[in-house]
């Protein structure tokens, strides 16, 4: 007899992409990019997926195109509606009206002295909102001295119409640190840090202060966010918890707070995601719930989920005065960003107010072996937490598991 259809779970209709999408929907986005740095078609392409992601996803794309070689406006207009135009309208968008009329209005012309003049500022803003109301995207194209100069004029749009997000294309992408490795995130403290005599040159971003000018005046003007890569790798930056650039916020990058429900399907993912990769121990549905209730989030800005974590205190646990620490989990781009400290001290202090007298968590991956043994933990044998613990434990794990315990009173 026929099996009936199984209903599709939270997993299987997960898509990383939709989260940020659902992020964006009836918001506007700003991107900024050099008609220089669209020199071939894989660079039309990559701006024209970003277009085809957002518009139909109820977002408003403003894309202000600047040329610092002196070509001539109108030619660039031309070459815009001859490439990228077929690739963003060259299939039917749903809920985008792509008529003639409306591909027309989308191509403006733009003075880079706008912000000079107040009349002429709103003039070009009032432009820019016409237009949006007619179809979601507005392409300017105008002539800058330079590069810093169109940073600027697209920060002054992104703080006078308040965007949600302005996202600064460049082929350099984020920024790196002395060490090599991408800063995946900053916030306006760390930037002015940076603005101070010498501390770029030491830290290695002296070739780039003008970007963090930019970007910080952004910030101090009213931006929320702002997002650097490069054209390439913009998609990963927007749509994936990977990323490829720099996030920058004005308030502090990160807190920790109790997950509400509606962050918990993307958690359910995110679990998933850990165990795929084998950091998560494997669990049911059920299981993963009972931990989810119990979890917390480490939050990058107003909305990206950068990390998560429970403190499980089943009733054997409360008697041993016991709790579990479990699921501590750090998206790729943030690891080596502090979020697993923030999260874990987070839990030790909400431990220490249920008057707990150890938490202990265990691994079998040695990243997480290394974190919790710099944070203080020490190793044990498994008779030293909860002997339900080991209830129906997997026999494979529990060869491998490394036990560590914070006693939380001397």
């Amino acid at each position: 007899m026929p099996q009936p259809a199984r209903r599709p779970s939270p997993l299987d209709r997960f898509d990383e992409k939709q989260f940020y999408l659902d992020e964006f929907r009836n918001k506007t986005l700003l991107f900024a990019v050099l008609a220089e740095d669209l020199k071939s078609e894989r660079d039309y392409d990559d701006l024209a997926a970003i277009v085809r992601a957002l518009l139909p996803n109820d977002t408003r794309v403003i894309i202000a195109v600047g040329s610092v070689t002196g070509q001539d406006g109108e030619r660039i207009v031309a070459r815009l509606k001859r490439r990228l135009g077929p690739m963003i309208f060259g299939e039917e968008l749903p809920g985008v009206d792509a008529s003639r009329r409306s591909r027309l209005l989308i191509y403006n012309p733009i003075d880079a002295a706008a912000f000079e003049s107040s009349e002429a500022a709103t003039s070009l803003l009032a432009r820019i909102w016409n237009t949006l109301r007619s179809v979601p995207l507005f392409i300017g194209v105008g002539s800058f001295g330079n590069r810093q100069a169109l940073r600027m004029f697209a920060k002054e749009i992104a703080c006078r119409l308040r965007v949600h997000k302005l996202v600064l294309l460049e082929p350099e992408g984020g920024l790196i640190g002395a060490d090599g490795k991408r800063l995946s995130f900053m916030d306006e403290a760390t930037l002015a840090a940076l603005l101070d005599a010498g501390e770029a040159e030491w830290t290695g971003l002296s070739g780039r202060l003008e970007t963090v000018e930019a970007v910080r005046a952004a910030l101090l003007a009213g931006v929320a966010n702002v997002n650097l890569c490069s054209l390439e790798g913009a998609a990963s930056e927007l749509f994936t918890y990977e990323g490829s650039g720099t996030l920058f916020t004005l308030q502090d990058y990160c807190t920790v707070e109790r997950l509400c429900i509606d962050d918990y399907e993307e958690v359910e993912q995110l679990i998933a995601r850990g165990q795929r990769e084998g950091v998560l121990k494997p669990r049911g549905t059920d299981d993963i719930a009972k931990l989810i209730v119990n979890g917390y989030g480490a939050i990058v800005g107003a909305h990206h989920l950068a990390g998560i974590c429970s403190l499980l205190i089943t009733e054997e646990y409360r008697h041993a005065g016991a709790g579990e620490i479990t699921n501590l989990y750090t998206m790729t781009r943030f690891k080596g960003e502090g979020v697993g400290i923030r999260l874990l001290n987070r839990i030790l202090a909400d431990a220490r107010a249920a008057q707990l007298s150890y938490v202990f968590a265990t691994t079998t991956e040695e990243r997480a072996q290394g974190f919790f043994e710099r944070q203080g933990f020490r190793r044990v044998e498994r008779d030293q937490v909860p002997a339900s613990k080991w209830q129906s434990y997997e026999a494979d794990r529990l060869q491998r598991v490394v036990v560590f315990r914070h006693d939380l009173c001397s």
